[in-house]
């Protein structure tokens, strides 16, 4: 399937490959909230599967009990070659999920996201070289985008800057137009979109996909980075400071507490069920080109603002109705809405769970337990 290869200059090309419809698949961060699911919803699908995760006492005191008998679970870091090379024995495809999540809440996260998450990833794309694997499916994020699409009455489609703190403080939580200071209009976020990263999470998701674009280029492999927009659902981690806020809502009712919205609420973002983020998983196994990356916005196509879903998540769990607070966060952006057609044009994925439906089941799911609530999780 290859001519020859140079581990320093890749010079090898794969070829297309030909993958039957059951392929062994390896999961990396298999054991964590998206990674188990799309593992179950392979198996399902009647591929082999096989997990790396290294079950870092900041996620699992072992391995989980949802972990699914019939998949192999390797128990290695990332970053470690030859552990990486042994988990990719005899496999056809790796879907990449393991990370570590969150937004970066101060300068000691920077270390630990530039080595989890971009050493992390470049070790497995140089071992998928060596071993001739031809097929990558990265979990990248909607963060990679910064802000999202907005337009000015005036100048049309504008980028806005960071938010000015000033405004911040006094509660101006809207983007201004950078050339007139007006109010925006929201508009959605295609994959064509400019990356703008915002904090050191977005920075190393960025660094991944151009990671993954080298490796297909250098290797004549296929790369498809999924951006997942907010996913939520069953095994999501409970509340720490690296935690969904979807989650982070969950825990607060769980607890007896009134879920606290950050700004004004009216953030707007699409919430997509782990379950559709899974089904999107495989049905990017059966596409994409070689040679190059494609990116695709994995969401619902169902906007809704911050506010809105921390009032369904209360309603449908009966805990106390959410408390506005006013306050913001350093690296939180405001709007984040998906253009998810290019997904279901060349993927044939839509998502099926609707936001009700989706809410009214995350209420009464089971969360994770987080074992070292301090520390950034990897997913």
């Amino acid at each position: 399937m290859i001519d020859s290869y140079d581990a320093l200059t890749g010079s090898r090309r794969l070829a297309p490959a030909c993958l039957a419809a059951a392929m062994r698949i390896l999961i990396t961060g298999a054991a964590g909230f998206i990674g188990s699911h799309v593992a179950e919803a392979a198996l399902a699908a009647g591929h082999a599967v096989r997990g790396l995760d290294s079950l870092a006492p900041a996620v699992h005191d072992g391995v989980p009990g949802y972990w699914p008998g019939d998949a192999e679970l390797v128990i290695a870091d990332i970053r470690d070659p030859s552990a990486v090379g042994r988990a990719l024995r005899g496999v056809h495809a790796v879907c990449h999920q393991a990370a570590m999540v969150g937004l970066g809440v101060n300068l000691g996260d920077l270390p630990g996201y530039s080595d989890v998450n971009v050493t992390g990833t470049a070790v497995l794309l140089e071992q998928m070289g060596r071993r001739e694997i031809p097929r990558l499916v990265l979990a990248s994020s909607m963060v990679v985008y910064g802000e999202g699409g907005y337009r000015c009455a005036a100048h049309g489609q504008v980028r806005p800057p960071a938010r000015d703190l000033a405004d911040l403080d006094q509660g101006r939580f809207e983007p201004r137009c950078p050339r007139c200071g007006a109010d925006l209009m929201t508009a959605t976020v295609p994959e064509s979109a400019p990356l703008d990263p915002r904090n050191a999470y977005a920075v190393s998701k960025v660094a991944q996909e151009q990671l993954a674009a080298v490796w297909a280029n250098l290797t004549g492999g296929t790369a498809l980075a999924l951006r997942y927009h907010n996913v939520y659902g069953p095994r999501m981690p409970r509340d720490t400071p690296y935690a969904g806020v979807a989650a982070i809502f969950r825990s607060a009712l769980e607890a007896g507490r009134a879920p606290q919205v950050f700004e004004d609420g009216a953030q707007r973002r699409d919430f997509v069920h782990v379950t559709d983020v899974a089904a999107a998983n495989l049905a990017a196994l059966r596409a994409g080109q070689p040679g190059r990356l494609r990116a695709y916005n994995v969401a619902s196509g169902e906007p809704r603002t911050i506010g809105e879903m921390a009032s369904a998540l209360a309603s449908a769990f009966g805990g106390p109705q959410p408390q506005v607070t006013g306050q913001y966060r350093l690296g939180d952006v405001r709007h984040v809405v998906a253009r998810a057609e290019l997904a279901e044009r060349e993927l044939g994925f839509r998502a099926q769970t609707r936001f009700a439906a989706g809410m009214a089941q995350f209420a009464k799911a089971p969360l994770r337990e987080p074992i070292r609530a301090a520390s950034p999780a990897l997913a």
